[in-house]
C-alpha cells in the first residue's frame, strides 16, 4: 500500500512530545515514523539506552503504548516472552484480540554488542516480533563510547584522535547480514531520510508471521558533532553515498530498494560531522581513501547479492 502523507499526518503520535531526547535526535524521528506506520495495537520492549532513559524519566512516560524495560542486554528476550505469553493466553481463550504487533527497540550498543545473544535467540526461535535497531554508531547514553557499529576513523571518547591512532581502527559490523544468517524471515536496512521506504518496510515486517528485523540509521548530533537541524540531511547523504544503502532480505532473497542517480563520494557524508574532522588533515588523506574503498566494496558486494535474485 502506498504511503499516504495526509493519512499519516492525521494519526495520533504514539510517542509524545515533551520527552528528554536531544534536539535533532534521530532515534525519536525513527520511532515516531515506525509507530505511525502500524495500524494495529502495539506492545513495545525497550533496551537500556538514550531512547529508554529519556522517554521514561520517573514518574513520566512519553509512550502511548504498553511499554516494558528490563535490562540493557535482553530487549529481544523480553519481547519474546511477552509474545509467547500472549500466544499462550490466546490458545487458552483468555485473549480474543489476535492482531497485536510486538516491537523491540534497541540502540547499536544494545543490539550489535550487548544484546546480540538474545537477538540471535529470538530470531532463531522465530517469535512473531519486529526488532528495530536505531543505529547511532556509539554508546551515546553513557558518554559516546565506541561500539562495534562505530565506523572506521570516527572519534569517540574511547577512540580518541592522537598521533598514534586517528580515531576508530577497524570496520563496522554488518548486523543486517548477521541477522539474516540467523534465519529471520525478513530483515532490512532503512534511514529516517527516506521515510516512505522505512514505513513500507515496517508495514511489511509486521504483516509477516515470524521474526523480523530492521536497522535504521539514526544520526546523533551530540555524538556526531553535527548541527541539530542537519540530522535528516546527513542521513540522506549516508544513503546517497552508499555508506548506508537501503535494502531488504526476505526469505533469503536480497533486494536493493534504492540506487542513487549519482553516487556521491563518501567525503560528502563525512565532512559535516565533527567526529570525522581530523580525517581532512593532509596526513590523514589515506584514511579517507581507505573508507571510500570500504564503502565501494560493500556496495559492490550488495549489488552482487541482489543480482542473484533478479
Amino acid at each position: 500500500m502506498p504511503v499516504n502523507i495526509k493519512e499519516l499526518s492525521g494519526k495520533e503520535d504514539r510517542l509524545t512530545g515533551g520527552h528528554r531526547l536531544c534536539a535533532g535526535c534521530g532515534a525519536s524521528i525513527a520511532v515516531r515514523q515506525i509507530l505511525l506506520a502500524i495500524d494495529k495495537p502495539v506492545v513495545v520492549a525497550n533496551a537500556t539506552g538514550c531512547l529508554e532513559v529519556a522517554t521514561t524519566i520517573y514518574p513520566y512516560t512519553a509512550w502511548k503504548t504498553p511499554w516494558i524495560h528490563s535490562a540493557f542486554e535482553n530487549a529481544a528476550a523480553t519481547i519474546s516472552g511477552v509474545e509467547a505469553a500472549y500466544q499462550s493466553l490466546k490458545r487458552q481463550g483468555k485473549i480474543t484480540d489476535d492482531d497485536i504487533a510486538f516491537l523491540a527497540f534497541g540502540g547499536d550498543g544494545g543490539t550489535y554488542d550487548i544484546g546480540f545473544q538474545s537477538l540471535s535467540g529470538a530470531m532463531e526461535r522465530n517469535h512473531n516480533i519486529l526488532y528495530i535497531c536505531y543505529d547511532n554508531e556509539a554508546y551515546m547514553n553513557t558518554g559516546i563510547q565506541r561500539s562495534s557499529a562505530t565506523p572506521p576513523g570516527a572519534w569517540t571518547t574511547t577512540t580518541p584522535v592522537g598521533k598514534v591512532r586517528p580515531g576508530k581502527v577497524g570496520g563496522k559490523k554488518d548486523i543486517v547480514a548477521s541477522v539474516a544468517e540467523q534465519g529471520a524471515m525478513y530483515v532490512a536496512q532503512a534511514s529516517i531520510s527516506n521515510f516512505r521506504d522505512l514505513i513500507e518496510k515496517v508495514r511489511k515486517a509486521v504483516s509477516i508471521d515470524g521474526a523480523t528485523f530492521i536497522n535504521v540509521l539514526s544520526p546523533c548530533p551530540r555524538g556526531w558533532r553535527t548541527d541539530t537541524s542537519d540530522t535528516v540531511n546527513i542521513a540522506r547523504l549516508a544513503v546517497d553515498t552508499c555508506y548506508w544503502p537501503l535494502y531488504e532480505v526476505e526469505n533469503g532473497k536480497w533486494k536493493i530498494n534504492y540506487t542513487p542517480r549519482q553516487k556521491l563520494p563518501v567525503t560528502e557524508y563525512l565532512k559535516p560531522q565533527g567526529r570525522f574532522a581530523h580525517l581532512f588533515r593532509p596526513e590523514n588523506q589515506h584514511i579517507l581513501e581507505e573508507i571510500q574503498e570500504w564503502v565501494d566494496s560493500k556496495w559492490d558486494l550488495l549489488q552482487k547479492k541482489a543480482q542473484l535474485f533478479q
